[in-house]
């Protein structure tokens, strides 16, 4: 093992202990845009290496992959890739930095969703959502594909949402899973990107399904690029989730999101090879 991977290792495995009081005191004060940046610069540069060395850290932080406690060492994160795209939220609200993550050239392919605070020049506190082959609707090829293509560029600052305006609209679309009486601000026109299935129409209200939970939410919010993260456990088998969106003008124009199935071939559906069979317009051509 070389020196820099074994220095990783150890720094990863002092990263499994539960937050503390260091912790708290670690996340005090407050955070520009250029520093959360720069931490998901730094992030982005340790996942494509497999090197959490990379990522400035306090004494004390969490890892929690796909819903579990775990270590660095042991997840995703020390598992090197090439990261085709690569998308990033700056909360300076929270100080919280969101990143979504598509590698399809790698040994393994990889869709990964990340929530993490970063203050003082240490990140800390990782909530980290990984998928790959088997899991809900999954191709990191095709995500690549339709994600590269969408328009995410900054608001102007008088048409941007408040984040008040912007959690307001990521749960209304959330709660509608639960209660079909809530009002969406649904824009038109609308695509939706579920693991790797594109929808692109003059709405996204093309109906979810029933009497479904979503709950633990934990939100980074972006109002200048007017865009809200959600993680999430979801449904009867509580399954890890991040539900993305951007809203523009109050409305929500793109949701994105990236669900792992803890292990059920596609969540328990019909595998996603039968469905694509049945159904190839899941996967529509990609327009430039």
């Amino acid at each position: 093992m070389k020196v820099s991977k074994l220095a990783a290792v150890v720094v990863a495995t002092a990263t499994m202990a539960t937050a503390s009081p260091a912790a708290a005191q670690f996340f005090g004060g407050t955070c520009t845009r250029a520093e959360l940046q720069e931490m998901a610069d730094k992030y982005v540069k340790a996942q494509t290496e497999g090197l959490p060395l990379y990522i400035p850290m306090g004494n004390w932080v969490t890892y929690h992959e796909n819903g579990e406690l775990s270590t660095m060492s042991q997840g995703t994160l020390s598992t090197a890739m090439p990261v085709n795209f690569h998308r990033a939220l700056l909360d300076t609200d929270q100080c919280k930095v969101f990143l979504e993550l598509v590698s399809y050239e790698g040994e393994k392919p990889y869709v990964i969703a990340v929530q993490f605070g970063a203050r003082g020049g240490n990140a800390g506190n990782f909530e980290v959502i990984s998928t790959t082959t088997g899991d809900w609707l999954f191709d990191a090829k095709y995500t690549y594909e339709y994600a590269r293509r969408e328009e995410w560029s900054e608001i102007p600052e008088d048409k941007r949402n408040t984040p008040a305006e912007l959690k307001a609209a990521a749960d209304a679309y959330l709660d509608l899973f639960k209660d079909k009486s809530v009002q969406v601000p649904w824009g038109t026109p609308c695509n939706r990107l579920e693991g790797s299935v594109y929808t692109t129409a003059e709405t996204c209200n093309v109906g979810v399904p029933d009497n479904i939970d979503m709950t633990d939410r934990e939100y980074v919010i972006d109002p200048v690029i007017g865009a809200v993260d959600v993680f999430l456990k979801m449904g009867p088998n509580k399954r890890p989730d991040s539900h993305l969106f951007r809203i523009e003008n109050g409305k929500i124009r793109y949701v994105h999101t990236v669900t792992n199935c803890l292990g059920d071939d596609n969540c328990g559906f019909d595998s996603f090879a039968e469905m694509l069979k049945k159904n190839p317009k899941m996967h529509p051509d990609f327009k430039d």
